[in-house]
């Protein structure tokens, strides 16, 4: 009952000689972040399947997993196996982000394509992963995604003008078709487009925060 209930069981025992009696048990179990099925969902709608790693028995992580809304999911997992998987991920073509805040996701989050921590997490993993979230809130995984994808767009974006830019000034100029005055105010307003362009990005609002 307590495994389907998400919970890893602990038995105690007592040893009088040769004799051994069942003294009990403990049931660990984490809480669930209120927020952690709307991550999963959020993360299911741009295209990003979770699969979850853990190290607690199958009927513990088959409850979390169903509790959070992941079918995939691998239960006593050890840390290094963890790399290994993400490894196995990675073979398979995928490009993988794998999200931690414990020790021992270090070796995993340093085997992804790109290691996610939780400041709330401990310090060896936020030094091994490449993001790091500042609020222990998974649906800020989304919104890490999303300003990544923004600001990538932003830089193709620049490149393309700039190029652009030099293709047409750079003949006109070497020619003497253009006038260096105009030459100098047109690469002036290169550079000012493309800062502008950039600056555009300060008024993304994570989804998180533009719900409240």
């Amino acid at each position: 009952a307590h495994e389907n209930a998400g919970r890893t069981v602990s038995w105690l025992a007592v040893q009088a000689g040769d004799k051994v009696e069942l003294a009990g048990l403990l049931a660990f179990g984490d809480t669930l972040k209120a927020s952690a099925r709307d991550a999963v969902s959020r993360l299911a709608r741009i295209g990003v399947t979770s699969v979850m790693l853990t190290g607690d028995n199958r009927g513990s992580a088959q409850a979390v997993a169903a509790a959070v809304g992941i079918t995939d999911f691998r239960a006593d997992v050890l840390p290094a196996r963890k790399a290994s998987v993400i490894a196995e991920l990675k073979q398979g073509g995928r490009k993988v982000a794998m999200v931690g805040d414990g020790i021992n996701d270090a070796p995993a989050l340093a085997a992804a394509d790109v290691g996610i921590a939780m400041a709330t997490g401990t310090d060896v993993a936020m030094h091994t992963a490449g993001i790091t979230l500042m609020r222990g809130d998974p649906t800020l995984i989304a919104d890490a995604i999303d300003i990544s994808k923004r600001t990538y767009r932003k830089i193709r974006q620049n490149l393309f003008w700039a190029f652009i830019y030099n293709l047409v000034g750079i003949p006109l100029a070497a020619f003497g078709l253009l006038n260096p005055v105009i030459a100098g105010a047109a690469m002036a307003f290169s550079s000012v487009s493309v800062v502008s362009n950039a600056l555009l990005l300060r008024r993304w609002k994570p989804a998180t925060d533009a719900a409240k």
